[in-house]
C-alpha cells in the first residue's frame, strides 16, 4: 500500500503493483459466499464436499482422537518439541503480563452508588493456522496460548493438511498449546465450520488466526455472526534507518518478510540516499541463491519502496503515514520511536531485534493489523478473548432518589416517556416524589 507521504522526501524505488484485481476479489468473495451458504444448510456434508474439492480431503473424521493427537506428536523430532515448548513458555509469560494488567474493580463513585467493571472471557475460541506452502507453526502459539491464558474455556482448532499429509509439528504445536480439539480441516470451510456450528464440530464465540485471501475474506463475511481478532491482509514490513545502520542488515531484514508472499509489501524509509542505494544493490544480489526468492522477488518488485527523508522528524511522519504491520527501527537511538510514533502493529527497536523473533519465538503476538489498520486498532492479545462488561448497584435509597429524578428529566428530552417513567417510580419509592402519571395504588393492586 503506497501512503500518502507529504513533505520533501523523494522514492529511490516506488511500488509498481498494480490496484487489486477486482475481478479476482470478486470471485473470491462469490466463492466464499457460496461455501457459507452451503455450510450453513447442509453442515457436516458441505464441509467435506470442499475439502475434498479444495484439499482433496475426506478422512472418516476430520477431528483428531487423543490417541492420533499422541501418536502425531510422539513423531515429532524432540529438537522441534523442545523448541515448540520454549517460545510457547515465550508467548504465555508475555500473554500472563497482558492479563495481569486487565484488573476487575469495584467503585463507590458517590454514596450508595456502586460501579464495576469485569473482563470474562469468551466461552469458546475458534483457533485457525494456516497451512499451504508454509505451515505457520507459530500460529498456534500466538492463538492457542493466548486464549488459554484469558481464561477461554474451549478452543477448537483447525489447521489443513499439507499436500495430503498431516502437518505434525503444527498439531504437535496446537495440542501443547492446550487445543480442546483438533481438526484437520482447512479454509472457508474449516472457518465457516466454526463460525456457524455444524453436526460435528461446535459453534465458537470468536475466530482468531490469519490465512489466505479465502480465509480473510469468510473472517469479513462472517463477522457479526462470530467475533473475529482483526481482517488480515499481505504481511507487510517498514524499516526506518539512519546513516549507521547497516546496508547488509536492512537487506536481509526487508526480504524476511517479502518472501511470505509476492505482494507483501517492504518498506524502506531512510535519512541516507547512499544507504538507500546500497541496500537496492545488496537486495538484488541477496535475490539470485535465495530459496525463497519466487515470493520475495515480486514482492519487492512490486510492492518494495525506498524512501529517502530529509531527517528523521520526516522518516517518523513517514512511517506513521505507513502505519505498517511491522516496524524495524535501526537508528542511533531507536527508542525514540515509542515517543514519536502512534500507527504501527509492533515496533522492533536496534539491531539485536528484528521482526523474525516476533513472528517465531520472542513472545508478542504475531497477528498483527495490515492495510493501514494500525492507525485504529492493535493486534491479536489477551484481551480480544475478553469481554469488558460493566455492573451496577444502588444501594442507597436517597441516591436512587436523586438518580430517579435526574433520569426523569433527563429522559424526557430525548421523548423516551418510559425511561423517565422509570426514574420517576424510584424517585417516588424512596424519596415520596408525586407520579402524576400513575394509577392509583388501588387501581394497580
Amino acid at each position: 500500500m503506497r501512503a500518502n507521504v507529504v513533505g520533501m522526501s523523494r522514492h529511490l524505488k516506488s511500488a509498481v503493483g498494480a490496484a487489486a484485481d477486482e475481478a479476482a476479489r470478486r470471485q473470491v468473495e462469490a466463492t466464499v459466499a457460496q461455501v457459507i451458504a452451503d455450510v450453513r444448510s447442509d453442515g457436516d456434508a458441505a464441509v467435506r464436499r470442499y475439502s475434498e474439492r479444495f484439499d482433496r480431503w475426506s478422512p472418516e473424521s476430520f477431528r483428531l482422537s487423543q490417541d492420533e493427537i499422541e501418536r502425531i506428536v510422539a513423531g515429532v523430532p524432540e529438537q522441534t518439541i523442545d523448541d515448540i515448548k520454549a517460545v510457547q513458555a515465550r508467548v504465555r509469560r508475555f500473554a500472563q503480563h497482558q492479563r495481569d494488567s486487565l484488573t476487575d474493580f469495584e467503585v463507590e463513585t458517590e454514596p450508595g452508588v456502586h460501579l464495576g467493571q469485569r473482563s470474562i472471557p469468551v466461552e469458546a475460541a475458534g483457533a485457525y493456522v494456516p497451512g499451504g506452502r508454509y505451515p505457520l507453526v507459530a500460529s498456534a502459539h500466538m492463538t492457542v496460548v493466548t486464549a488459554k491464558v484469558a481464561g477461554v474455556e474451549h478452543v477448537r482448532a483447525c489447521t489443513p493438511p499439507i499436500r495430503g499429509e498431516v502437518p505434525a509439528a503444527t498439531v504437535a504445536a496446537l495440542h501443547l498449546a492446550g487445543a480442546d480439539e483438533i481438526h484437520l480441516l482447512g479454509g472457508t470451510q474449516a472457518v465457516a465450520a466454526m463460525a456457524l456450528g455444524t453436526e460435528s464440530i461446535g459453534k465458537v464465540d470468536l475466530l482468531a488466526g490469519p490465512g489466505n485471501a479465502y480465509v480473510a475474506e469468510a473472517k469479513r463475511q462472517l463477522f457479526g455472526e462470530v467475533g473475529i481478532d482483526l481482517f488480515a491482509g499481505p504481511t507487510e514490513i517498514l524499516v526506518i534507518a539512519d546513516d549507521v545502520a547497516d546496508p547488509f542488515t536492512v537487506a536481509v531484514d526487508l526480504l524476511s518478510q517479502a518472501e511470505h508472499g509476492p505482494d507483501s509489501p517492504a518498506v524502506l524509509v531512510t535519512t541516507s540516499e547512499a544507504l538507500g542505494r546500497e541496500v537496492m544493490r545488496l537486495v538484488a544480489e541477496i535475490l539470485v541463491e535465495m530459496p525463497t526468492a519466487d515470493m520475495a522477488a515480486p514482492a519487492w518488485r512490486d510492492h518494495g519502496e525506498v524512501v529517502v527523508a530529509d531527517d528523521l522528524d520526516e522518516a517518523w511522519r513517514i512511517a506513521d503515514a505507513y502505519a505498517s504491520e511491522h516496524v524495524q527501527v535501526l537508528t542511533r537511538e531507536p527508542r525514540q520511536a515509542l515517543e514519536r510514533m502512534r500507527n504501527y502493529g509492533a515496533l522492533f527497536l536496534g539491531e539485536r531485534t528484528c521482526v523474525s523473533y516476533g513472528d517465531k519465538v520472542i513472545g508478542t503476538n504475531h497477528t498483527l493489523p495490515t492495510r493501514g489498520a494500525a492507525r485504529h486498532t492493535g493486534g491479536l492479545w489477551v484481551g480480544k478473548y475478553l469481554k469488558t462488561v460493566t455492573y451496577q448497584e444502588v444501594t442507597d435509597p436517597a441516591a436512587s432518589a436523586e438518580l430517579g429524578t435526574l433520569c426523569g428529566r433527563a429522559a424526557r428530552v430525548e421523548l423516551f416517556e418510559g425511561h423517565a417513567r422509570s426514574g420517576d417510580l424510584r424517585a417516588h419509592l424512596y424519596g415520596g416524589a408525586p407520579l402524576p402519571w400513575a394509577p392509583t395504588r388501588e387501581a394497580r393492586s
